[in-house]
């Protein structure tokens, strides 16, 4: 057997069957996407031309999971969340930080998008939902162009009949508020109510409400083409950090893990 063989399988049997399974599934989506050209660069267009990708029906457990727990967001202040990439590629110019918070970004005539990404982290299955807003400006001038911001929710085991919320953790500045377990109060039915807003003069960020908002498509990162993903890994956003491209994804994770000890979460 060869080396790069033995190590995938040997890997892949400390994974649960529903969790080979799903990396199957998705690795014969990934693949099915055609080879990008070397040369290829993703490029910016105008942040209200991106159209977003309409939320696919769940097929895979860690899919069904993702559309199970995904949250309801309240925007109090500031920008609606935008689309960032399209299925060409193209990502979102943003906008200056000009005009009043919510000016020139009220809401997308095509809808607007919620990112997610899982995986198991210290034997909990964490659920990334990220946002993208055009900027971030708590009042004229002040800010920057673009703004991503994420909540990560902690369950036990997405293979279970009534998966059970254990913690959550949403993005602030730059690092999170933690909740282990996540407020009652703040949870409808099996989504986590976030709101979005600025505490002058600091800039926006996610908390938890009791106040329900609304859902937005969800797209899973595998579920993405190609040259979406690829450009999410690629494009630099400033001082907005994609929180669930390839080079950031575990380390928020981990920053986000909001329990004690690793066991604490299992």
């Amino acid at each position: 057997m060869k080396l790069d063989g033995f190590i995938t399988t040997a890997i892949l049997a400390h994974i649960p069957v529903y969790a080979r399974n799903d990396y199957v599934q998705e690795e014969k989506q990934q693949q099915l996407q055609e080879p990008l050209d070397g040369q290829w660069k993703p490029t910016t267009t105008g942040h209200d031309a991106i159209v977003p990708f309409s939320e696919p029906k769940p097929v895979t457990i860690s899919e069904k999971a993702g559309v199970k727990f995904k949250p309801l967001l309240d925007v109090n202040t500031g920008c609606a969340p935008y689309a960032a990439v399209n299925a060409e590629g193209e990502t979102s110019g943003g906008l200056q930080t000009s005009g009043d918070p919510e000016s020139g970004c009220r809401g997308s005539k095509y809808g607007s998008q919620v990112y997610g990404r899982s995986t198991w982290y210290n034997d909990v299955w964490a659920i990334m939902y990220a946002w993208y807003f055009p900027k971030d400006s708590p009042m004229l001038l002040m800010g920057h162009r673009h703004d991503w911001e994420n909540v990560v929710v902690f369950i036990n085991d997405p293979d279970e009949v009534e998966p059970t919320i254990l913690g959550c953790s949403t993005s602030w500045h730059s690092g999170y508020i933690k909740y282990a377990p996540c407020p009652t109060d703040s949870i409808n039915g099996s989504s986590v109510m976030i709101k979005y807003e600025h505490s002058f003069p600091l800039n926006h960020a996610l908390n938890i409400t009791k106040d329900a908002g609304a859902y937005q498509d969800l797209i899973m990162w595998h579920q993405m083409p190609d040259l979406a993903r690829r450009a999410l890994n690629d494009t630099d956003f400033g001082k907005a950090i994609t929180p669930m491209n390839d080079l950031n994804f575990m380390e928020k994770i981990e920053a986000a893990w909001p329990f004690k000890t690793k066991k604490d979460g299992a």
